[in-house]
C-alpha cells in the first residue's frame, strides 16, 4: 500500500518546535507496518525534520494567489499514478481538491470540525463522508460535533471512526516523583492558565514544600504570576516535557475551551501523574483515572489539589491505577489506523491482539432475560462467566429476548429490530470477537456486512444442540454461518457429522462453572430417593405438550420395573411435569445417581448439557458407552453402561454402596472442574478463533 500523507499547511514537522499534528504522524509513522511506502508532505521553514520520508513543498511568493491553494496543486503535482491511499490530517477543505485525483482518502480531525473551513455546514460535512473512505475522529465528542444536525441516518455511517491520540507508557518509579504540579500547555485564559495561576499561588503559599512548574509560553495574552517556588519555563521540547511529568506529581489541565482530546493529560497519564482535568469536550477521554472538576474556578481546582496533597495515600493509589490502566500506546494505536487503512482495500491479515488478557467480546445469545430466571442455569452463561473471569469486557446482546419484544405488524418475528440494534451495538462498541450462540436471526447479511466494514473483528459460533438423525435441521443452521466464522464449535465430533465446510470446526464439550454448579452430593448423608432424571419438551415451553411422547419414556419406565428396590424421581415423564432452576438443584441435591439419556441413538462425544450439570453438582453420573464420553474419564471417575439391562445391574450395586458411589463421584467432579469448567472452554473459544493452536485436554481422544 503506497499511501502519502498530507500535513496542514506550515504545520512544523522537525524536532524544533514539533506541531502536534506532526508528532501525531511521526508516532504512527515509525511503526506503521506500510511505512515503507508513506511519504509525508508539509511545508516549513525548519532544516531539521523528524523523518527522511518526508517532502517539503516550498512556495514561491505570490501576492494574487492563495498560499494554501498554491500548498494542494503543488502536492496534487507530485503524486504519482501508483499512489493508493491519500491522508488529509485537519484540513477539511483540502478535500474539494484531492477528490478529483480520484484516489482513496482518510481524513483525519484534530478539531472540532464545526470551526474548521470545509466542515462548518451540513452541506460540506454530507460532501466530506461522500468523497471519503474514512473519517477518523481523535475522540468521541468531535465525532459528536461533526454529526451535529446531520441527519439521523449519518449516525450509522461506517466511515466515521474514533480512534484517539497515543504515547508510549513509561515505567516511573513513583516514590522518585517530587512534591511538584505542573501546567503544560498555551498561557491563556482558554487554556484556564489563569485559574491555575490563582489557584497555585494560594497551594505554594499554604504548602511550601511544594513546587509548580509551568512550560508554555502566549505571546498575545499575560498573565504573570509570582512565586519563589514557581517556576515559568516557557517553550520546551517534547523530550523535556515528558521528562518533566516522570517526576511530576499532580499534573492540571483545566482548558476552558472544548479541547478535541487534549495531549497533555494523555501524556501525564502515561507517566503516572495524578492527573485533574476540567469536563470540557474530549479531555475525559484522554485518561483511565483521574479526578474531574465539578466546577471550573480557583476554588474548586485549589480544592481537588489539596486534598491530593494531603491524602497521601490517594495520590498513590490514583497514580498507580493510572499506569496499570493506560492502554493508548502508538502501537494499540498505530494497529488501528493501519486496519482502517487496510479495510479500506479488503486487505487479508492476521489479527494482533494487543492486549489478549483484556478482549472487547460481544456475546450474541440466549440470556433468557424473559423467563425471569426460571432458565438462568444455561450454557450460555456459562461460557459468558468464563470470558468474564478470564477479565476481558463481555457486552451481552440477548437476540431472543430483544426478538420478543420487539415483534409488531411490519416485523413479525423482530429481526429487523434485532439485527439494526446488533449493528448499533458495533458501532458504538467496537468488539475484537463476536460469539454467536444459536443466533439464528442474525441475518447472513449482517453478518457479511460486518465481515466487509470490520475485517479486523473476529467471529466465532457455538452450537449445542444435536445436528444428526431428526435433527438434520440443526446441522443447517450451524452450516449457514460456517463460511463467515473463524471458528466453529458444537457438541457432537465434528467428523461424525460430514460438514461441507469442514474448515476451522472444533468439538466442544458442556461445561461447569463455580458459580452454577455449587453443589457436591457426594457429601450428603440423607436422600430421598437414588437415581434422578429429567427431560423436557422443550426448555423456552417449560411445560410438557400434549399428545407429545419422548422415546426416552419408554427407556425409563422400562428401566424401573427391571429395578424394582430403587427409588427414581423423574421429571417430564409420566405426566409430571419439568423441574427448572431453583427446584431442579434441590431435586438433584436430594439424590445419589443422575442419568443422562440424550434424545435419539448416540452420537460421538455428544451429550446434552444436563450431563455438565449432573456431575457439576457431585451426582454419581451414568451415560451410555456408545456416547464415547466415557473416554474422557477412568473407571473410577464415571459409570459407562452397555445397555439397559447392565444399567440397571449397577444402579442397584452404587445405591447400595455409599462408600464407592461417594469417591466415583468425586473424582469425577473434580475432573469435570479441572479440565472442563467454563474458563477452559472460554479460552479454548477464543484460542481456537485467534489461532492459537494450544492442545486441550479433551483433543487427544478425538
Amino acid at each position: 500500500m503506497k499511501i502519502s500523507i498530507l500535513l496542514p499547511y506550515k504545520e512544523n514537522y522537525s524536532p524544533d518546535y514539533p506541531g502536534a499534528v506532526s508528532l501525531f504522524v511521526y508516532s504512527m509513522f515509525k511503526i506503521s507496518k506500510h511505512r515503507s511506502n508513506t511519504y509525508i508532505y508539509g511545508s516549513t521553514d525548519y532544516k531539521k525534520k523528524l523523518s527522511k520520508n518526508y517532502i517539503n513543498i516550498k512556495l514561491k511568493k505570490n501576492i494574487f494567489r492563495s498560499q494554501t491553494k498554491q500548498y494542494i496543486e503543488s502536492f496534487i503535482k507530485t503524486q504519482h499514478k501508483n499512489v493508493d491511499l491519500i491522508e488529509v490530517h485537519n484540513r477539511p477543505n483540502y478535500i474539494a481538491f484531492i477528490e478529483k485525483l480520484n484516489k482513496k482518502i482518510i481524513l483525519f480531525f484534530h478539531n472540532d470540525p464545526n470551526s474548521m473551513l470545509g466542515s462548518k455546514s451540513i452541506k460540506e460535512k454530507i460532501f466530506l463522508i461522500s468523497k471519503c473512505s474514512k473519517i477518523i475522529f481523535n475522540s468521541y465528542w468531535s465525532k459528536k460535533q461533526f454529526l451535529m444536525n446531520l441527519p439521523i441516518e449519518y449516525n450509522k455511517s461506517q466511515k466515521l471512526v474514533v480512534i484517539y491520540q497515543s504515547i508510549n507508557k513509561k515505567k516511573v518509579t513513583l516514590r522518585n516523583k517530587k512534591n511538584l504540579i505542573s501546567f503544560v500547555g498555551k498561557l491563556n485564559s482558554a487554556k484556564g492558565y489563569d485559574i491555575f495561576g490563582k489557584s497555585i499561588i494560594k497551594i505554594l503559599n499554604k504548602y511550601p514544600s511544594w513546587m509548580a512548574n509551568v512550560i508554555g509560553d502566549e505571546p498575545r495574552e499575560k498573565f504573570n504570576f509570582f512565586h519563589k517556588n514557581l517556576n515559568i519555563l516557557g517553550f520546551k521540547k517534547h523530550s523535556y516535557v515528558l521528562k518533566n511529568f516522570e517526576k511530576t506529581n499532580i499534573a492540571v489541565v483545566c482548558s476552558r475551551w472544548n479541547e478535541p482530546f487534549g495531549r497533555t493529560s494523555l501524556e501525564a497519564s502515561s507517566r503516572g501523574c495524578g492527573v485533574i482535568i476540567s469536563n470540557r469536550g474530549g479531555l475525559p477521554e484522554t485518561i483511565t483515572n483521574g479526578i474531574i472538576l465539578k466546577e471550573l474556578n480557583v476554588k474548586s481546582l485549589f480544592f481537588e489539589i489539596e486534598k491530593l496533597i494531603l491524602n497521601k495515600k490517594k495520590l498513590i493509589n490514583l497514580q498507580k491505577i493510572t499506569l496499570k490502566n493506560f492502554y493508548l500506546t502508538d502501537q494499540h494505536i498505530c494497529q488501528k489506523i493501519d486496519l482502517q487503512r487496510e479495510s479500506i482495500f479488503n486487505y487479508k491479515y492476521n489479527y494482533k491482539i494487543i492486549n489478549k488478557d483484556k478482549l472487547k467480546i460481544l456475546h450474541v445469545t440466549n440470556f433468557n432475560e424473559r423467563h425471569n430466571g426460571r432458565l438462568f442455569y444455561n450454557s450460555g452463561r456459562r461460557i459468558n462467566n468464563g470470558f468474564i473471569r478470564l477479565k476481558h469486557n463481555v457486552l451481552e446482546l440477548s437476540d431472543r429476548d430483544i426478538i420478543s419484544y420487539s415483534r409488531n405488524i411490519t416485523d413479525p418475528n423482530g429481526s429487523k429490530k434485532l439485527n439494526k440494534k446488533f449493528l448499533e451495538i458495533i458501532n458504538n462498541y467496537l468488539p475484537e470477537l463476536i460469539v454467536f450462540g444459536h443466533a439464528d436471526l442474525i441475518n447472513i447479511k449482517t453478518i457479511e456486512f460486518i465481515k466487509e466494514n470490520y475485517p479486523e473483528i473476529k467471529l466465532c459460533q457455538w452450537f449445542l444442540d444435536r445436528m444428526d438423525g431428526e435433527w438434520k435441521n440443526n446441522k443447517s443452521r450451524f452450516e449457514k454461518k460456517m463460511p463467515f466464522m473463524d471458528a466453529n464449535f458444537c457438541t457432537t465430533e465434528p467428523k461424525s457429522l460430514d460438514f461441507n465446510f469442514k474448515k476451522n470446526v472444533f468439538y466442544m464439550p458442556n461445561c461447569v462453572d463455580r458459580s452454577l454448579e455449587k453443589l457436591k452430593n457426594y457429601n450428603n448423608r440423607f436422600f430421598k430417593s437414588d437415581v434422578f432424571f429429567a427431560i423436557s419438551h422443550g426448555v423456552h415451553r417449560g411445560i410438557l405438550k400434549k399428545g407429545k411422547i419422548d422415546k426416552r419414556e419408554n427407556f425409563i419406565n422400562k428401566l424401573i420395573n427391571l429395578t424394582p428396590n430403587i427409588k427414581f424421581d423423574c421429571y417430564g415423564v409420566n405426566n409430571i411435569q419439568p423441574i427448572w432452576s431453583e427446584d431442579f438443584l434441590y431435586s438433584i441435591s436430594s439424590n445419589k445417581i443422575g442419568l443422562n439419556l440424550s434424545q435419539g441413538r448416540s452420537s460421538n462425544y455428544y451429550s446434552s448439557d444436563r450431563f455438565s450439570q449432573l456431575i457439576g453438582n457431585g451426582l454419581l453420573v451414568m451415560i451410555d458407552k456408545k456416547t464415547k464420553i466415557g473416554n474422557f474419564f477412568n473407571k473410577n471417575e464415571i459409570i459407562t453402561y452397555n445397555n439397559i439391562s447392565d444399567l440397571s445391574k449397577k444402579i442397584i450395586k452404587y445405591s447400595n454402596n455409599d462408600n464407592l458411589r461417594k469417591k466415583i463421584a468425586k473424582n469425577g467432579r473434580d475432573k469435570y472442574f479441572k479440565y472442563f469448567n467454563s474458563e477452559v472452554i472460554a479460552e479454548f473459544i477464543i484460542n481456537k478463533t485467534f489461532g492459537n493452536n494450544k492442545r486441550y485436554f479433551w483433543e487427544k481422544y478425538l
